[in-house]
């Protein structure tokens, strides 16, 4: 059949066309139109390279990456199973933040405890000291050996913004105590923390460290004679500021002790106000904290009324069965309290002093004024140093450059480590004699040795050198004397 010029140049326009028309094509889909069966290869004719894509992308990529090279490509197949497992992922990561949410949401519990095993010795007392702790001029005070402290205990967060404690002391099985035991509410505006319930009076440092990290066996005279037991039913307020150079506690207390019956029935509350300001004052970050000083200043503005909370008492920093200083009740309708702190810490040297004074004012007699303080040295032989917690203002726990153990080698020899050795020596003075009142006055030098084995158990050994004077009992031999004591503690906490 003949085929008409029409169709003949038809023909020849659309031949001439095709090779354009293919490569126009290679700018939408980023590469070249290779024959079927052929590699793909990586050019771009010179006179599209710069034609402007008017075609959106696909979705899945017709040519996927290359692996090694020009023309290697991974499979469909490898491709899609890596986005399964990147889907997989992000579920598993979605369900892990929807769990720590929930668990946030819930109660938490964490256990604790501490086990203190005391021996205390007398070796030779005067007079005084023999009547005040026996009775008897003639018969020393007898060795103590038992269980000072007995605790264990349970804390957690009720939600992220409220927490609780339940600690009770078990070292007189016949007669239970609880410690801290409280329900609290955090980050609150201005307020921060609150607790309610029993915890420690906001005054007296050494009071305020816990027993698990002080450098002494037994607290000075004065704090603990001010603040007996420490722990009182209050409502109590902590905050810190945000670089932790400034904390501060403040509350009201019921000044009796009740860790024992629980509760009270009295119409007279006998109740304190009680705050504490703290700030340390250097800091040594770049050696992590080997390096620092505190002050602080604390105050108390006490309500006795009547109801028998105005007596100071307390033992010779010891643990004798008496309790030798006393100023009986004092018959004051409110006293008041200041206290001064001081901590320096280079290092492994530490140098921590305070000092109290109480002013009473009495009803029927004249106002008295009781007062000491303690002054302290703590040096680490094997190069440790004392932490400082500078939320709180108070000691933290020192972690040994080697722990102590003791073990046979299969060569049968042994290997062993030393543990960290802190030796301390402290001088503490106490007047509770004024006016009418001849509580005592009393002087103690204790030297000290600490011998930790680990972050969480040590020994503790104390030797003290004390006398007491112008203490005026009934029947006493005389008004002063002197004595001395031996204290070991093997102690752990968890």
């Amino acid at each position: 059949m003949k085929t008409s010029w029409t169709c003949r140049a038809l023909g020849i326009f659309l031949g001439a066309l095709a090779p354009t028309i293919s490569y126009a094509q290679e700018p939408f889909y980023n590469a070249p139109n290779a024959g079927y069966g052929q590699p793909a290869l990586d050019y771009q004719p010179a006179n599209l390279q710069n034609t402007p894509n008017y075609f959106a992308e696909d979705v899945a990529p017709r040519h996927l990456p290359s692996v090694n090279g020009p023309g290697e490509t991974v499979s469909a197949a490898s491709y899609y199973n890596l986005l399964e497992r990147v889907e997989a992922l992000e579920a598993e990561k979605a369900e892990d933040a929807y769990k720590e949410v929930e668990i946030l949401s819930k109660p938490t519990q964490k256990w604790s405890g501490r086990v203190h095993f005391d021996y205390w010795h007398f070796p030779n007392e005067s007079a005084l000291p023999n009547f005040l702790d026996t009775g008897n001029a003639a018969e020393s005070p007898p060795d103590f050996i038992g269980f000072r402290r007995l605790r264990y205990g349970v804390a957690g967060d009720i939600n992220e913004t409220m927490n609780y404690k339940i600690e009770m002391e078990f070292a007189s099985p016949d007669s239970l105590a609880f410690k801290d035991a409280y329900l609290g509410w955090t980050e609150l505006p201005w307020l921060h923390t609150v607790l309610l319930g029993n915890q420690k009076r906001p005054y007296g440092l050494d009071h305020l460290n816990s027993s698990r990290y002080n450098v002494f066996m037994e607290r000075p005279f004065v704090i603990e004679a001010f603040n007996q037991d420490a722990r009182r039913l209050g409502l109590q307020s902590y905050g810190v500021s945000d670089n932790e150079a400034w904390n501060w506690r403040f509350g009201t207390f019921a000044m009796k002790d009740l860790s024992k019956p629980g509760h009270q029935y009295a119409d007279n509350y006998q109740s304190e106000i009680a705050g504490r300001l703290a700030n340390t004052i250097w800091y040594d970050e770049t050696s992590g904290g080997r390096g620092y000083a505190h002050w602080a200043v604390s105050g108390s503005a006490a309500f006795p009324s009547g109801g028998g909370t105005d007596r100071f008492l307390t033992r010779p920093e010891s643990r004798t069965d008496g309790k030798w200083f006393d100023t009986g009740v004092l018959g004051a309708s409110n006293y008041q309290l200041l206290g001064l702190e001081g901590v320096v810490n280079l290092g492994a040297l530490s140098v921590v002093g305070e000092y109290q004074t109480v002013h009473a004012n009495r009803t029927a007699a004249p106002d008295t004024n009781f007062g000491g303080g303690y002054v302290y040295v703590a040096y680490w032989l094997t190069g440790e140093y004392t932490p400082w917690e500078r939320d709180s203002g108070t000691l933290g726990r020192t972690k040994p450059l080697e722990n102590f153990w003791l073990v046979n080698r299969c060569d049968g020899c042994r290997s062993y480590g030393w543990g960290a050795w802190q030796i301390a020596a402290r001088y503490s003075y106490c007047d509770f004699t004024d006016q009418d009142i001849f509580g005592g006055v009393g002087e103690s030098a204790t030297l000290g040795v600490n011998w930790w084995w680990n972050p969480h158990a040590r020994v503790q050994f104390n030797y003290i050198n004390g006398r007491i004077s112008d203490r005026i009992v009934a029947g006493a031999p005389s008004t002063e004397g002197w004595y001395d004591a031996l204290g070991l503690r093997f102690m752990v906490d968890f």
